[in-house]
């Protein structure tokens, strides 16, 4: 039977928490003996107490392993002399280091999810946004200038490398599924400003290259203003979204919100051999070690994960896996067993958890 290591870093907040929750629920759908755990520190308050917001030996651990389970890593008062956030460094330091290209965002609404979108009861939302994670305008945080007080600049950056590796794998992620739920077609979405800025033109044209290697799926623009109308007006009509980084984290949120919230929502960040999972939540450290948080998001990037290493590893039997936990996060949400308090319930973390147990068994 083969056997993964998974290096967990449970981070800040209620990164602990909703860590645990998720590694439980993981071991109740694949067994004891398949996934080994490793604990590894990381984070803003292990810089805190260290000056390290990422240890060389958590890295070495992180580049050896089957994959990596973050639960969260920020706190608003931990910051650099610049005035950003330490907590965000870990994850930073992880997609350059470990070259983690590919930020991968299901947007899906599950049964027994209320959505703000009025049309909710008849409109089926299923699509993926893929988030360029190591270019665009985040690749100038450190680097940006301040003169004099007066002026500030960072530069956006996006190389034909990095463009046409993230739209290769939006054109073969359109492949494995089953099309947009509006028409059933494999569709890739653009979404840039390329009516603006060159670096945006640029960005469409190698993805309009790439294109040309998969006739069987259809490639379509959006500029990244219309797109927050159109994910809103129509959300059906989307497969897969592929966006330089900035543009992608905007209305990865903005997906996110239509289908419940950042509570309930996946992330993957991967590369050619190295995958990072965790919830697209912050640590929320207002309500950390109240048992207050939903670890449901956390347990889908874990599904997830579980996805990855089955396509890496050839193993059906993790594939399986994750579709259960799907399925049991959906009835435990459909039948009302634990509805967290982010979705309207008052559910705990740790009676969230139960009912996703129960419903694996």
């Amino acid at each position: 039977m083969p056997r993964y290591d998974i290096v967990t870093i449970e981070g800040d907040g209620i990164g602990p928490e909703v860590a645990q929750a998720a590694i439980r629920v993981l071991r109740e759908a694949v067994g004891e003996n398949v996934l080994h755990f490793i604990d590894a520190p990381g984070g803003a308050a292990h810089y805190a107490r260290s000056g390290d917001v990422l240890p060389d030996e958590t890295l070495r651990l992180c580049r050896e392993s089957h994959a990596i389970l973050h639960g969260a890593a920020g706190l608003p008062e931990i910051t650099y002399p610049d005035g950003t956030e330490v907590g965000n460094e870990l994850h930073l330091q992880l997609r350059f280091k470990l070259d983690l290209y590919a930020n991968v965002r299901p947007i899906k609404l599950l049964a027994g999810v209320g959505s703000p979108l009025a049309a909710r009861e008849t409109i089926d939302i299923d699509y993926v946004i893929i988030r360029e994670n190591t270019e665009g305008l985040y690749a100038s945080r450190g680097a940006g200038v301040v003169l004099r007080n007066e002026f500030a600049t960072d530069t956006l950056v996006v190389s034909r490398k990095g463009v046409e590796r993230v739209a290769r794998f939006a054109f073969n992620l359109s492949r494995k599924r089953d099309g947009a739920p509006r028409d059933g077609k494999r569709r890739v979405t653009v979404c840039d400003k390329a009516n603006i800025l060159r670096s945006y033109a640029f960005f469409r044209a190698v993805c309009q290259e790439v294109a040309g290697d998969y006739p069987d799926v259809e490639i379509d623009y959006a500029y990244a203003d219309a797109i927050t109308v159109h994910m809103l007006k129509k959300p059906d009509f989307y497969d897969v979204i592929v966006a330089e980084n900035m543009f992608g984290d905007i209305i990865s949120d903005l997906g996110a919100a239509t289908v419940g919230g950042l509570g309930i929502a996946p992330s993957g960040e991967v590369g050619d051999t190295h995958g990072l999972f965790q919830g697209a939540h912050g640590s929320a450290p207002d309500i950390a070690g109240q048992n207050a948080a939903s670890p449901l998001a956390m347990i889908l990037s874990g599904a997830l994960m579980l996805d990855w290493l089955a396509d890496k590893h050839a193993d059906e039997a993790l594939a399986g896996a994750a579709d259960r936990i799907r399925q049991a996060v959906a009835t435990s949400l459909s039948e009302g067993h634990a509805i967290p308090r982010d979705l309207g319930g008052s559910a705990s973390c740790t009676e969230v958890t139960d009912a996703v147990c129960r419903a694996l068994g």
